[in-house]
This record gives C-alpha cells, structure tokens and sequence, in this order.
C-alpha cells in the first residue's frame, strides 16, 4: 500500500493543477464570467475516470477549488473509492449507475487513528454525502478501515444523486 502512495499524491497534484489551469482560464476570461456567471460555469466539466481515493487533505483542496469555481462533476468511472466518494458532495454532482464506490473510515496509512481523529474525520467526509448515505456512514461505514464497502452508482442515485444523461 505505501508504494500507492506517491502514485496517489501525482494524481492528486495532477487534478489540482487541472483546477488551478481552469481558475487561472476563467480569470483571464474574466469580463465573460461577470457578465455571464452561470453560462460560463455551466460548460465546466469535470469527469472523474476511475479514482481509488488519496490523502484527505489533498482531495478537500480539489473539492473547494471546484466549488469555487461552479465546475459540475460527473462521476462516470469504473470505480470511485475512498475520497473520491467526497465528489458525491458537490453541488449538480452527478454518478454513473455503473460505478462502484467503495467506503471505508479514516486512518493514517491504513492505521487506527484516535477516537477524537476518527470521530472528526469521519465527520469531515460524510459532511459531502446526501443524508440517507451520511447516516450509513457514520453508523457502519466509516467501521471498515481496511478494504471498502461497496455500493452500485444506481444505489447511490437511489440516495438522491442525480445519475449523469448519457454521453
């Protein structure tokens, strides 16, 4: 596992330099985005691929440069693990029902935090769920510290995420 974790890390710095690209785009473009602020966020897209997670810290960054800048996320991969599943928080997120999203509690490298840190972190995390999934999360999901809960994308649009129209 430690040797994903620099893999993690460059996907995560990858998907942060994409967001700081697009901000620093919409900037220089910035009397289009005044002008026409909901136009200009509705054609960013974000479509995340398969995603197996990365360090907490790292993805809420992404997730408050997207919010920022009204980017729509469509989870359409073919896995969606870990912080990856925080997306599902973003305002007009959408899933694919074929995406399999895989749940598990915080830690530190696959290790037991305290139970201050796991209650806060857990915390954290199913702040970006819709309510039907937050209450299984912190009930019984964020108990799997090693390996992932599963759940089908057309589970997830069961809870109230809307499913992504077809491309």
């Amino acid at each position: 596992m430690p040797a994903l974790a620099p893999l993690s890390r460059a996907r995560s710095a990858l998907r942060l330099a994409a967001c700081r690209l697009a901000a620093r785009a919409a900037a220089a473009c910035g009397l289009a985005l005044m002008l026409q602020p909901s136009a200009a966020a509705a054609q960013q897209t974000y479509v995340v691929g398969s995603d197996r997670g990365g360090y907490l810290h790292d993805r809420l960054i992404e997730l408050s440069n997207l919010q920022k800048h009204g980017v729509r996320v469509e989870i359409r991969g073919k896995v969606c693990y870990s912080t990856c599943t925080m997306f599902l928080g973003l305002p007009g997120a959408c899933v694919d029902p074929a995406t399999t999203f895989g749940f598990h509690g915080p830690s530190r490298g696959g290790r037991r935090l305290t139970q201050e840190k796991f209650d806060y972190f857990s915390r954290v995390m199913a702040q970006y769920y819709p309510a039907p999934l937050q209450s299984w999360f912190m009930a019984e999901g964020r108990n799997r510290i090693s390996g992932v809960h599963k759940i089908k994308g057309s589970e997830i649009i069961r809870m109230g995420v809307p499913a992504c129209s077809r491309a």
